[in-house]
């Protein structure tokens, strides 16, 4: 029977995509690991590779088609000994949307049989698949070549299995777990399953957009359609403000001792061709603290708060139509060189868009740094399921009063910490923010 490939899960936040160029053509052959096609998630343009070898039948979805839901059938593959007559064409072809007013294609009508994001067998090319199995009630069973050779290799039956693949499919990993014990076991979970969560909505805040638009009908204006980017950023930060008890705590750093340092540093690295920024000390900064109260290094798990042991701190890079969280990971280990050549990497490589899911997913804590636009306080949103995020504002002159009563001017940053209170109280929380500042108002002291 055909296999319908589906529009994958490319990233733990995609709900849709868009299937920006077809890598092959129907009547093609391909083999597990072969790409397919590009597609675009909410956050990169991103390779999608076979599961099964076969023979493209059927492309459903075009180049440049927008608004494709995860799990809508793409294309189709035929296994060997099957021709494209075997196509079910009693179904018409499911359509991407055009617009944001066209409904997605039904997911609950799919097939029998399918895969989005499954198992390689790139491993095994050069052996023959076993026949395919059948049941006791003498239906075919749908398993992946590669659960089948491991079968046949291990002994399992397959005819004990219950699929957990697309549409019941047995995969890799229920032929391991059920090797691993006994046939009866329970399925283990599928990859795709476990790479894509359950899509959720942003909640309706406010007015419909009929609503709004008759509101100012009579007026110019320009509609602009969200992205999937965006639709993400509205989903998350509507969800983390609704769901998360935020609280905020606030200081006033000064910063001379350490723009000093920093430019005695900058000197001495000008031959490796170095520019530490104060964003980097901050980061620094960040990470140090996170060790010194290692209790608010933690993040929310739904039922239990997870202690990290490293410093993985996630900071905000503005890109085109949204932004990305790239994470600087061990950052308590790395030199403040090392730190800040990484972290251009990163921002350079999130503004194109080439950011791998690994190295924006993840982290206890976030920093956010809109100082260099000019402002000086704000409150962020945490980034879930972040214990904390650091808003950093500008530095700028400000008087002070001394330790000894005098009266001075220093350049002082303003920066507020948003908590979120099931993993982090306030006591712990103004420990945290105390450390972060000790450390850039003696930058030395990151160096020992």
């Amino acid at each position: 029977m055909p296999i319908e490939i589906l529009m994958p899960a490319l990233s733990p936040t995609m709900e849709e995509g868009t299937l920006a160029k077809w890598l092959v053509s129907e009547g093609d052959s391909v083999s597990s690991g072969d790409i397919l096609c590009e597609i675009e998630t909410d956050k990169a343009t991103m390779e999608f590779e076979a599961v099964d070898e076969g023979t493209i039948g059927k492309i459903l979805i075009g180049d440049g088609s927008e608004g494709v839901k995860v799990n809508t059938p793409i294309a189709v593959l035929l296994e060997e000994g099957e021709e494209a007559s075997d196509i079910d064409t009693s179904a018409p072809a499911p359509a991407a949307k055009d617009s944001a007013k066209e409904d997605a294609p039904d997911q609950d009508a799919a097939p029998e049989k399918g895969y989005g994001r499954g198992e390689s067998d790139a491993n095994d090319t050069g052996k023959s698949a076993p026949a395919a199995p059948k049941g006791s009630d003498g239906k075919r069973l749908f398993v992946t070549p590669l659960a089948r050779r491991i079968a046949a290799d291990k002994g399992v039956d397959l005819t004990e299995l219950s699929g957990s693949g697309p549409h019941g499919r047995i995969i890799k990993a229920d032929v391991e777990a059920a090797s691993a014990g006994s046939t009866k076991a329970k399925p283990a979970e599928s990859t795709q399953t476990a790479s894509a969560p359950a899509a959720t909505a942003a909640p309706a805040a406010g007015p419909s957009a009929d609503a709004v638009m008759k509101i100012y009908e009579g007026r110019a204006f320009e509609e602009i359609s969200l992205n999937g980017m965006r639709k993400t950023i509205a989903a998350r930060l509507t969800e983390a403000k609704q769901s998360i008890p935020h609280f905020y705590l606030r200081r006033d750093i000064e910063l001379d001792a350490l723009l000093k340092f920093r430019g005695e540093l900058n000197k001495q690295l000008e031959a490796r061709d170095v520019k530490l920024s104060v964003n980097d000390f901050i980061i620094k900064a960040c990470a140090l603290a996170l060790q010194t109260v290692s209790d608010a290094n933690a993040v929310w798990a739904g039922d239990r708060i997870l202690k990290l042991k490293p410093s993985d701190v996630a900071v905000a890079v503005a890109i085109e139509g949204g932004l990305f969280t790239p994470v600087l990971k061990d950052a308590e280990m790395k030199s403040l060189s090392t730190l800040s050549a990484e972290m251009k990497d990163l921002a350079t490589r999130a503004r194109d868009r080439k950011l791998a899911p690994h190295e924006y997913q993840g982290g206890s804590f976030a920093i956010s740094n809109l100082g260099m636009f000019g402002i000086d306080n704000f409150d962020a949103v945490i980034n879930p399921p972040h214990g904390a995020i650091l808003a950093v504002g500008a530095g700028v002159k400000k008087p002070v009063v001394g330790k000894d009563g005098e009266l001075a001017v220093a350049t002082v940053m303003s920066v507020t910490l948003s908590v979120d209170h099931r993993v982090i109280d306030g006591a712990l929380g103004a420990q945290l923010l105390s450390a972060i500042k000790d450390n850039l108002e003696n930058p030395m002291m990151m160096l020992a």
